[in-house]
């Protein structure tokens, strides 16, 4: 009798799905960075966690690594190799967010909008959706069966 979890574990298809879902959500949360970085830049202000010198740099590179990653993933491009700089960049983005909660502060995650709204109510959730998505990452990269259109399935 097979095992459900290794079947599930095992389809390309499921891998094709969630891949293609993290590289569209990477391109989306990259287009209004990428269109105004002044205002990113401002978000990141806000968690106060970085040296002012770095935060136009952090403003600028984040977007288009999400916008890079994102596409190969779409495309599978080096699929172990992108989703492994999205893990990471989840697990920044992870600690980020948990710093804040912790300390009490008040920011916007300027994780798809850059518009201010309620984030401080949302940035549980936000966390929680974080987790999500590298529970989907790791799924990707640990993938071992073939991949479903690659353009390169390393």
């Amino acid at each position: 009798m097979k095992n459900p979890i290794k079947t599930i574990y095992d389809s390309s298809w499921i891998e094709m799905v969630v891949r293609w879902f993290l590289g569209v959500t990477f391109v989306y949360a990259s287009y209004n960075k990428i269109l105004a970085p002044a205002d990113f830049a401002k978000i990141i202000y806000g968690y106060d966690l970085f040296p002012a010198a770095l935060i136009n740099l952090i403003a600028i590179t984040v977007p288009f690594m999400e916008l890079a990653v994102g596409f190969a993933l779409i495309v599978g491009f080096y699929p172990r190799s992108a989703v492994l700089i999205v893990i990471v960049m989840l697990m920044a983005f992870i600690i980020i967010l948990s710093v804040n909660l912790i300390r009490g502060h008040e920011f916007d995650c300027g994780c798809f909008s850059l518009k201010s709204g309620n984030a401080h109510a949302r940035a549980g959730t936000v966390l929680v959706r974080d987790f999500i998505f590298l529970a989907l990452g790791l799924f990707v990269y640990l993938f071992r069966d073939r991949r479903k259109l690659c353009l390169n399935a390393a």
